[in-house]
């Protein structure tokens, strides 16, 4: 499966901060105060005040890219949540070893939603090599117009993947150093409404 990205890369990383939890800061689009972060699992504006989650916070822009802060690791999770566009051909979600393009980061594990063909891809490209797409799936869980909630949780041998609630597949690893997955794109026909 060829990138599903267009090209565009994250030229900025939020500068680190002192020891907690795990946070990821939203990166490459806008002005310091368009841009969104998510600390500690909430997402909050540029001012620190915490902002609802059920709510659209159009500050979350497609194509996105954030940085995972520690990278991945067993036990941690990703969480997306947005709402497909009314008319969809596709989305992509991607955790990757960084934001590099030439040479291309590796990608841990791409996750592609196929509306024409209702199916929900997955892949990985290692040292510029593309590995086995896997694609079955129970059923399609997306519809147009409507919300859904991905979320990405590593264990030690594999990503385990649910959307909205529901086991939907396993993808083993095929990176081995998981602390190097420290970036998340995500682009394609959605809007963002919170990511953790």
């Amino acid at each position: 499966m060829p990138p599903s990205g267009s090209g565009e890369t994250c030229p900025v990383r939020a500068p680190a901060r002192g020891p907690g939890p795990p946070r990821v800061h939203a990166v490459g689009q806008g002005t310091p105060a368009q841009r969104g972060k998510i600390e500690d699992g909430h997402l909050n504006n540029s001012l620190g005040s915490p902002v609802q989650a059920d709510v659209y916070f159009p500050r979350l822009i497609v194509p996105f890219c954030g940085h995972i802060k520690g990278g991945m690791r067993p036990g941690k999770k990703i969480l997306v949540m947005g709402i497909v566009d009314l008319n969809p051909e596709s989305f992509g979600i991607s955790l990757t070893c960084g934001e590099s393009e030439d040479p291309p980061a590796d990608v841990a594990i791409e996750l592609k939603a196929v509306f024409t063909d209702r199916q929900f891809v997955r892949n990985s490209c290692v040292a510029g090599e593309w590995g086995e797409e896997q694609s079955s799936i129970p059923y399609f869980p997306f519809i147009p117009d409507q919300p859904f909630r991905v979320e990405i949780l590593c264990e030690h041998p594999r990503f385990r993947v649910f959307v909205d609630g529901h086991q939907l597949f396993d993808f083993y690893h095929r990176i081995e150093t998981l602390s190097a997955i420290d970036t998340i794109k995500i682009n394609g026909d959605l809007q963002l409404t919170k990511l953790g």
